[in-house]
């Protein structure tokens, strides 16, 4: 008997933490992964395949998904910078824009119509869309993507594809140690630990699957307790 094709998910920010972590369970899980990102992380699985592209160069993103066609979108690429009232930068509040929204809805809108019924599409947002002093540039393009979601989700529910973000809190991820972070470290939710990569990337893994086929235009918060 001929078994069907595997999955195809297509992954940002697949060479380091929430997206290499969602990378990892999707092909673990089966998947065809193909991951978007200026690092190529050299994985040895088959199902893997890695397109360099600068998300944030729009013309490139259009070159980098030529010819593919997904079941599955996850934008996770991410980047954190904070500052208060009065030492905002607005070079850093374009360029958290460009990589957190306008990557994601270039992708979604090159994307969405090629998918087939059932298809899936995730975004990773953080805890900080709700606000968080300090945050606020990072946050406000946080926010905005669930706005997108919801959007989409209404857009598209009539071919079964469903869009969700998941919005976790400070997780333990190589941007957490990021110098440009000094004075923005995380204080721990009350488990009395981070959020793990791993933990991102089995929600995310279950919101692509089947059983999630009725959850759409929802932000799924991973807090540890800090939103209780």
């Amino acid at each position: 008997m001929t078994r069907p094709a595997p999955r195809h998910a297509i992954v940002t920010g697949s060479s380091s933490g929430i997206g290499a972590a969602i990378t990892a369970r999707l092909l673990r899980d089966g998947w065809r992964v193909t991951g978007l990102s200026r690092t190529d992380p050299v994985r040895p699985d088959p199902g893997y395949a890695h397109r360099a592209v600068d998300l944030m160069d729009g013309d490139a993103l259009v070159g980098a998904v030529k010819g593919l066609s997904a079941d599955a979108l996850v934008h996770a690429a991410g980047l954190m910078r904070g500052a208060a009232l009065g030492a905002l930068d607005p070079d850093i509040g374009a360029t958290l824009w460009r990589l957190h929204v306008d990557a994601a809805s270039r992708l979604a809108d090159l994307l969405a119509p090629r998918m087939a019924h059932g298809g899936r599409i995730v975004l990773i947002g953080s805890r900080a869309a709700a606000g968080v002093a300090g945050r606020s540039q990072y946050g406000a393009t946080k926010a905005a993507l669930v706005a997108m979601a919801r959007a989409w989700a209404q857009e598209l529910a009539p071919r079964g594809i469903t869009v969700n973000v998941v919005a976790p809190a400070a997780t333990d991820t190589p941007m957490l140690r990021d110098p440009a972070r000094a004075g923005t470290a995380p204080k721990l939710p009350p488990i009395g630990r981070l959020v793990t990569p791993e933990e991102v990337a089995a929600t995310t893994a279950f919101l692509l699957g089947a059983e999630a086929g009725a959850i759409t235009g929802q932000q799924i918060v991973i807090c540890g307790g800090a939103s209780l």
